[in-house]
Protein backbone atom coordinates (compact mmCIF):
# COMPACT_ATOMS: atom_id res chain seq x y z
CA UNK A 1 0.00 0.00 0.00
CA UNK A 2 1.19 3.55 -1.05
CA UNK A 3 1.72 5.24 1.88
CA UNK A 4 -0.49 7.90 3.82
CA UNK A 5 0.97 11.19 4.84
CA UNK A 6 4.68 10.87 4.32
CA UNK A 7 5.82 12.82 1.72
CA UNK A 8 6.83 16.44 2.23
CA UNK A 9 6.49 18.71 -0.87
CA UNK A 10 7.71 22.17 -0.41
CA UNK A 11 5.90 25.33 -1.24
CA UNK A 12 6.35 28.54 -2.75
CA UNK A 13 7.20 30.85 0.42
CA UNK A 14 8.07 28.44 3.17
CA UNK A 15 11.56 27.91 5.07
CA UNK A 16 13.76 24.84 4.04
CA UNK A 17 13.10 22.92 7.15
CA UNK A 18 9.63 24.06 7.12
CA UNK A 19 9.37 22.45 3.49
CA UNK A 20 10.87 18.86 4.64
CA UNK A 21 8.10 18.42 6.62
CA UNK A 22 5.36 15.60 5.31
CA UNK A 23 2.03 17.83 5.44
CA UNK A 24 -0.68 15.81 6.87
CA UNK A 25 -2.87 14.05 4.37
CA UNK A 26 -1.58 15.63 1.24
CA UNK A 27 0.16 12.27 -0.32
CA UNK A 28 2.63 12.59 -3.45
CA UNK A 29 0.82 9.38 -5.10
CA UNK A 30 1.66 9.05 -9.05
CA UNK A 31 -0.66 6.90 -10.96
CA UNK A 32 2.01 3.95 -10.34
CA UNK A 33 1.35 3.94 -6.90
CA UNK A 34 -2.37 2.93 -6.79
CA UNK A 35 -2.55 -0.52 -6.58
CA UNK A 36 -6.14 -2.36 -6.68
CA UNK A 37 -7.14 -3.90 -3.78
CA UNK A 38 -5.44 -1.25 -1.28
CA UNK A 39 -7.93 -0.03 1.38
CA UNK A 40 -8.13 2.40 3.95
CA UNK A 41 -9.93 3.39 6.66
CA UNK A 42 -11.45 6.78 7.68
CA UNK A 43 -11.94 8.10 11.87
CA UNK A 44 -15.16 7.51 12.65
CA UNK A 45 -17.27 11.23 12.66
CA UNK A 46 -20.70 12.01 14.30
CA UNK A 47 -23.24 13.85 12.28
CA UNK A 48 -24.67 16.76 14.48
CA UNK A 49 -27.47 19.08 13.87
CA UNK A 50 -25.86 22.05 13.83
CA UNK A 51 -23.75 21.11 10.53
CA UNK A 52 -26.81 19.42 8.85
CA UNK A 53 -29.11 22.20 9.16
CA UNK A 54 -25.96 24.66 7.85
CA UNK A 55 -25.35 22.49 4.76
CA UNK A 56 -29.43 21.89 4.65
CA UNK A 57 -28.91 26.29 4.43
CA UNK A 58 -26.16 26.55 2.48
CA UNK A 59 -27.57 23.96 -0.30
CA UNK A 60 -31.03 25.19 0.26
CA UNK A 61 -32.03 21.57 1.02
CA UNK A 62 -35.10 22.48 3.01
CA UNK A 63 -37.13 18.97 2.14
CA UNK A 64 -39.22 18.33 5.58
CA UNK A 65 -37.68 15.31 5.74
CA UNK A 66 -34.45 16.91 6.57
CA UNK A 67 -35.56 20.47 8.26
CA UNK A 68 -38.84 19.51 9.69
CA UNK A 69 -38.75 17.96 13.02
CA UNK A 70 -42.58 17.49 13.59
CA UNK A 71 -43.35 16.59 9.80
CA UNK A 72 -40.62 13.55 10.33
CA UNK A 73 -41.74 12.40 13.33
CA UNK A 74 -45.05 12.38 12.56
CA UNK A 75 -46.06 11.77 8.91
CA UNK A 76 -42.38 10.85 7.76
CA UNK A 77 -41.48 6.94 6.78
CA UNK A 78 -38.47 7.00 9.40
CA UNK A 79 -39.78 8.77 12.54
CA UNK A 80 -37.59 11.38 12.58
CA UNK A 81 -35.05 13.67 10.65
CA UNK A 82 -32.99 12.37 8.03
CA UNK A 83 -29.41 14.00 7.22
CA UNK A 84 -29.34 15.18 3.77
CA UNK A 85 -27.53 12.45 1.46
CA UNK A 86 -25.64 15.04 -0.44
CA UNK A 87 -24.03 16.05 3.12
CA UNK A 88 -23.47 12.17 3.78
CA UNK A 89 -22.03 11.75 0.17
CA UNK A 90 -19.82 15.05 1.04
CA UNK A 91 -18.56 13.72 4.15
CA UNK A 92 -18.22 10.27 3.62
CA UNK A 93 -15.68 11.10 0.72
CA UNK A 94 -14.01 14.04 3.18
CA UNK A 95 -13.58 11.45 5.76
CA UNK A 96 -11.16 9.36 3.23
CA UNK A 97 -9.91 11.77 1.20
CA UNK A 98 -6.54 11.94 1.09
CA UNK A 99 -6.09 14.88 -0.98
CA UNK A 100 -3.33 13.49 -3.47
CA UNK A 101 -1.10 16.23 -4.89
CA UNK A 102 -1.22 14.85 -8.08
CA UNK A 103 -4.67 13.50 -8.89
CA UNK A 104 -7.73 14.99 -9.60
CA UNK A 105 -11.48 14.36 -9.79
CA UNK A 106 -12.40 13.42 -13.30
CA UNK A 107 -16.32 12.28 -11.77
CA UNK A 108 -18.51 10.04 -10.13
CA UNK A 109 -20.54 6.70 -10.71
CA UNK A 110 -22.59 4.51 -9.01
CA UNK A 111 -23.98 6.63 -6.25
CA UNK A 112 -26.19 4.71 -4.05
CA UNK A 113 -27.95 6.21 -0.94
CA UNK A 114 -28.77 2.72 1.36
CA UNK A 115 -29.60 3.17 4.57
CA UNK A 116 -31.00 6.19 6.28
CA UNK A 117 -28.50 8.53 8.24
CA UNK A 118 -29.64 10.26 10.98
CA UNK A 119 -28.84 13.44 13.28
CA UNK A 120 -26.36 11.83 15.55
CA UNK A 121 -25.22 8.83 13.85
CA UNK A 122 -21.45 8.38 13.65
CA UNK A 123 -20.10 7.05 10.57
CA UNK A 124 -16.72 6.29 8.94
CA UNK A 125 -15.56 5.56 5.54
CA UNK A 126 -13.65 2.35 3.51
CA UNK A 127 -12.11 3.32 0.30
CA UNK A 128 -10.76 0.95 -1.73
CA UNK A 129 -8.65 1.11 -5.09
CA UNK A 130 -10.78 -1.03 -7.37
CA UNK A 131 -8.42 -0.56 -11.08
CA UNK A 132 -6.66 1.91 -13.16
CA UNK A 133 -5.92 2.30 -16.88
CA UNK A 134 -4.12 4.27 -19.14
CA UNK A 135 -5.87 7.32 -20.09
CA UNK A 136 -3.33 9.81 -22.22
CA UNK A 137 0.21 10.85 -22.52
CA UNK A 138 0.12 12.50 -19.30
CA UNK A 139 -2.12 10.75 -16.70
CA UNK A 140 -3.47 7.36 -15.86
CA UNK A 141 -7.47 6.98 -14.62
CA UNK A 142 -7.98 5.83 -11.27
CA UNK A 143 -11.35 4.33 -10.11
CA UNK A 144 -12.07 4.05 -6.00
CA UNK A 145 -14.98 3.16 -3.84
CA UNK A 146 -16.37 4.93 -0.95
CA UNK A 147 -17.97 2.51 1.50
CA UNK A 148 -19.70 4.83 4.44
CA UNK A 149 -20.75 2.64 7.26
CA UNK A 150 -22.78 3.84 10.68
CA UNK A 151 -22.82 2.57 13.63
CA UNK A 152 -21.27 -0.90 13.86
CA UNK A 153 -20.48 -1.50 10.18
CA UNK A 154 -24.49 -0.86 8.40
CA UNK A 155 -23.22 0.26 4.73
CA UNK A 156 -25.60 3.46 4.27
CA UNK A 157 -23.61 5.26 1.21
CA UNK A 158 -21.61 3.51 -1.52
CA UNK A 159 -20.22 5.55 -4.69
CA UNK A 160 -17.41 4.88 -7.11
CA UNK A 161 -14.80 8.19 -7.65
CA UNK A 162 -13.09 8.23 -10.77
CA UNK A 163 -9.99 10.25 -10.87
CA UNK A 164 -7.01 11.13 -13.27
CA UNK A 165 -3.39 10.76 -11.38
CA UNK A 166 -0.20 11.80 -13.18
CA UNK A 167 2.85 9.49 -14.30
CA UNK A 168 5.75 9.64 -12.06
CA UNK A 169 7.40 8.26 -15.10
CA UNK A 170 5.18 8.96 -18.54
CA UNK A 171 7.69 6.59 -21.00
CA UNK A 172 6.22 3.29 -20.07
CA UNK A 173 3.13 4.20 -21.09
CA UNK A 174 3.23 6.05 -24.08
CA UNK A 175 2.55 3.78 -26.94
CA UNK A 176 -0.60 2.66 -24.84
CA UNK A 177 -1.80 6.24 -24.37
CA UNK A 178 -0.55 7.23 -28.09
CA UNK A 179 -2.91 3.97 -29.73
CA UNK A 180 -5.90 4.98 -27.22
CA UNK A 181 -5.56 8.73 -28.51
CA UNK A 182 -5.31 7.70 -31.93
CA UNK A 183 -8.28 5.29 -31.41
CA UNK A 184 -10.18 8.12 -29.99
CA UNK A 185 -9.41 10.89 -32.59
CA UNK A 186 -10.40 8.05 -35.52
CA UNK A 187 -13.81 7.34 -33.37
CA UNK A 188 -14.77 10.96 -33.70
CA UNK A 189 -13.63 11.10 -37.37
CA UNK A 190 -15.66 8.63 -38.46
CA UNK A 191 -18.97 9.79 -36.15
CA UNK A 192 -18.57 13.08 -37.93
CA UNK A 193 -18.44 11.25 -41.66
CA UNK A 194 -21.48 9.40 -40.53
CA UNK A 195 -23.21 13.31 -40.02
CA UNK A 196 -22.03 14.33 -43.00
CA UNK A 197 -22.42 11.10 -45.33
Amino acid sequence: MAEIGQHARGLPGLPGDHAAIPVWNAEDWYFEDFRPGDKIRSIRRTISEGESMLFNSLVMDHHPYVSDERFAAEEGAFGRRLVAGAFVFSLGLGLAATNCLNSFSYGYDRLRFIKPVFIGDTIYTIRENLGKEVHDLKQGKVRVSYSVFKGEGELVLYAEHLMTALYRDPAPFAVEAAAKQAAKAAGKQAGKAAQHG
